[in-house]
Parts: structure tokens; sequence; C-alpha cells
């Protein structure tokens, strides 16, 4: 199965100068623990909870600080012709939930995430993504330190 068939499409994004604030607002209305960041049509970063806890919160920030001072800038995405195999495979490898979607212009155009491989029947690529996610290491581990 491609991508394109499992995404979720209609995604909200965030601005690089959006406050933390506004985004975790945006982030509990949505039920989304993501946003991409985009600035003149163009995707420039990653807003996750996590980046608003560990990066902003513990740092002692402000609410009102700009999302470009916390957003993770080196995105990580995936292409809608993709099959979802590889896609889970690469999720695992690369330790991330979800990944913005894009087409062959580069332009956003969905976001996969763990939770639309369970919803679309795809248990076993879904179990093997969680497992090589869960596993300690990666960019973001507290052990990695």
């Amino acid at each position: 199965m491609k991508v394109s068939k499992c995404m979720t499409r209609d995604v909200q994004l965030a601005t690089p100068t959006q406050t933390l604030r506004d985004v975790a607002r945006m982030m509990a209305e949505l039920d989304a623990g993501a946003l991409p960041v985009q600035q003149d049509d163009r995707l420039v970063g990653m807003i996750t909870d996590r980046d608003i806890v560990i990066r902003a919160v513990a740092q002692g920030k402000s609410p009102d600080t700009p999302v470009q001072e916390i957003m993770s800038r080196e995105v990580l995405y995936c292409f809608e012709h993709q099959e979802l195999k590889d896609i889970a495979r690469n999720m695992g490898e690369v330790k991330v939930r979800r990944l913005p979607v894009v087409n062959r212009d580069k332009r956003l155009v969905g976001i996969i995430s763990l939770g639309d491989l369970a919803l679309n029947e795809q248990p076993a690529l879904t179990a093997s993504a969680v497992t090589n996610i869960s596993k300690r290491g990666g960019r973001h581990s507290q052990a990695a330190r």
C-alpha cells in the first residue's frame, strides 16, 4: 500500500513566529503531538510536544517563545508514492512516530503517523515500527547522554 492511501491529508501547520503557547493550544485542540512548521510555502521544521517540554519548559523558556527557537530544523519526510512497509521500517530506524509527506515537488501533502498505520489495518507494520522506536537510543533519547 502506498503512503498516499493511509496518510492524513488535512494537516494543520505552525509558523516559525508563532508562540509555544499558540502551538500547544493547537496541538490540544487537534489532539496531535506534532505540527509541521511552514514558512513561505516551504516546510522548515517540526515542532512536537516533546520539543516543547524538553527544549522549552525544562529550560525555563517562556510560553511566548517563538517556535523557531525550539523546533527541529532537520525535517525527516517521505514521499506520497512510497510503500508503507518501507516508511514503517524507516520510522523505526530513525525513531519517529510521524513523518511529513511530500509530493514529487517536495510540497507538503499530508502526514503519516503510527496511528494512521494502525487505523488502516496495518498491524504488522505498526508493531514492527513501534518495537524499533521503543528501543533505547536515538537522537532524542535520554539514555544517549
